[in-house]
This record gives C-alpha cells, structure tokens and sequence, in this order.
C-alpha cells in the first residue's frame, strides 16, 4: 500500500436526531395537509359569519317592513276616527238644526194665515230663537256681543270710528253683527262701530 493511498474509513452510522431537535417544517409529510385542512376551517368560519350576517340583516329588514306597515295602519285608522268623529258631529248639528227649522215653518205658516196674531208669532220667534241659542250653546258656540268693552282687533271688526265724548276711545259703542267662538276659535269677528275722542 502506498503513502498516498489511505485505508478505507468504515462508514459512520447516521446519529439519530435528538430529542431536543424540533422536525421543520420541510422535515413533516403531514406538513400541506394541516394548511390545507386549516384553510378550509378558516374558509368554513367565514363562511358561517357572512351567513349569520345575512340572517340577522333579512330579520332586521323584515322588521323595519312591519313597523312601517303598522305605522301607515295606525295613519290610516287615526284618520278613519277623525273622519267618522267629524261626521257625527256633524249629524248630531243637523239633527239639532232641523228642529228650528221646523219651529221657523210653522211661525211663517201662522203669519201667513188670515188674522194672525202678532202677539202669539212674535211669541212663537222668542220660542224659536231660545231653542236655537240651545243649540249653539249645546255644541259651545258662544255669542261674541262686546257692546261697551274695549276695541279687540283679534275678536273685532271694526266698520266705523264715532266720536263720543261719554266713553274712553277705542270701546265698542254699537255691535252691527254679533261674532262668535266655538271654544278658543273664532268663527267670525263681532262688527262693531268704535269709539274715537272728539275733535
């Protein structure tokens, strides 16, 4: 055997790893399943999400639907009972009115008759005006009279301007037409001639 030439060295058996020694990521077979298999979970729980989402947005959109229905249900009834209010009050007026209709008949029939008594027509007109002063106070329409109190631009009229030198200017001195109120509303202004100081 020659200088250069060296005995052949007996192969070294492969050290096994030791137990401290993690395998990589390279070193594992199972290593593209478990990504794989933990994509898929991930996909599944988005998945679940976006679904969970979508059920509760179509809950929350068929609730708007329902209130709104019920809203425009409770638009439609409140209007219905104003409508049906207004219409028996209405017919609960003309019932009323009618019967001073008649009692105002029967007193021109009278008048028209030969010899009539002026005494009894004129007692039949008080008759008729009482129950129609009933009438408006049965559905508070108030008599708007202010003969002698203070000008009110908002409850009167005024037609002319007098003067007078027995009362402050500005007072109602004579009512042309009586106004009237149906609780705080008016329904038509008092005309009136207003007192003003002499020249």
């Amino acid at each position: 055997m020659s200088e250069n030439e060296k005995p052949d060295q007996p192969e070294q058996p492969e050290q096994p790893a030791s137990a401290d020694q993690k395998p990589t990521a390279e070193d594992s077979p199972d290593n593209e399943e478990l990504i794989e298999t933990d994509g898929l979970v991930e996909n599944h729980n988005l998945e679940a999400a976006l679904a969970e989402a979508q059920a509760q947005a179509e809950e929350n959109w068929n609730q708007f639907l329902r209130a709104r229905a019920e809203i425009e249900n409770l638009r439609r009834r409140a209007e219905q009972d104003v409508a049906t209010a207004k219409q028996k009050s209405l017919e609960k007026l003309a019932s009323e009115v009618l019967s001073v209709k008649d009692s105002l008949e029967m007193g021109l029939a009278a008048a028209n008759e030969e010899g009539a008594d002026v005494a009894k027509l004129t007692e039949g007109s008080e008759l008729t005006l009482r129950m129609f002063n009933q009438v408006l106070e049965k559905f508070s329409i108030v008599e708007v009279n202010p003969e002698g109190e203070r000008f009110d631009p908002e409850a009167h009229e005024a037609m002319a301007a007098q003067e007078a030198g027995d009362v402050e200017p500005n007072t109602v001195i004579n009512v042309m037409q009586k106004g009237y109120r149906l609780g705080d509303r008016l329904l038509r202004p008092a005309m009136v001639i207003v007192s003003k100081a002499p020249s």
